[in-house]
């Protein structure tokens, strides 16, 4: 399960979390220290390719002060071994009922995920505090998690999907935010260490918390 405690007290000073999706292992380790570099000490790995839980391993190992989360997760069985090759928080664009009872025992924070405002209530009953708000733009965004707030204020959120780097600081304002996720950090080919360093350096300056 994933409280608000638990998980601000993972995520330090970190409110923006680059979300990757490796083409290729020998991608993981250069950005990883890029992203350190710029001062931004969290990556959410995605699932999306195989690439995903050995480049979750690498960074593990070459990049022991980054705190390591595994996104796109669908089953158990991808939780498990994102949680073995050194996830430290898990990431999910929905939920089941199969994946409920999963993060309810696997025991590291997991961001289950909702859009609606019965799909929010639903996660709340099963004490998911923090919750993925996916797609957040196509679904309404900062005037969809503002009306949630009104009525369910002790949930927080984590939104990604279109946020790009000037929206960030939007939500971030709104109370119920503890974090976005955005692609903007790495794009999906043709990655620019120097860039990636930059976008981490924009996002710890004018996105994480003070010290």
């Amino acid at each position: 399960m994933t409280d608000h405690a638990s998980f601000s007290t993972l995520l330090g000073r970190n409110r923006a979390i680059p979300v990757v999706t490796f083409a290729t292992v020998d991608d993981a380790v250069p950005v990883g220290r890029a992203l350190l570099e710029g001062g931004v000490g969290v990556i959410e790995v995605t699932l999306r390719t195989p690439a995903g839980l050995e480049a979750l391993r690498r960074l593990k190992t070459e990049c022991p002060d980054m705190v390591l989360g595994a996104g796109t997760i669908l089953t158990p069985a991808q939780a498990e071994a994102a949680v073995a090759a050194g996830a430290r928080f898990l990431v999910s664009p929905g939920h089941t009922a199969t994946l409920v009872d999963c993060a309810k025992a696997i025991g590291v924070p997991w961001m289950l995920g909702a859009t609606t405002l019965s799909e929010v209530m639903h996660l709340r009953k099963h004490g998911f505090m923090v919750q993925k708000f996916f797609p957040a733009e196509p679904a309404g965004g900062l005037a969809v998690l503002k009306a949630i707030g009104s009525v369910l204020p002790d949930v927080r959120f984590c939104p990604t999907g279109g946020i790009s780097a000037s929206k960030a600081k939007d939500y971030l304002a709104l109370s119920n935010i503890i974090a976005v996720g955005g692609s903007w950090f790495v794009p999906s080919s043709g990655i620019d260490l120097q860039a990636v360093a930059e976008a981490a350096r924009q996002a710890a300056a004018s996105l994480n918390s003070a010290a």
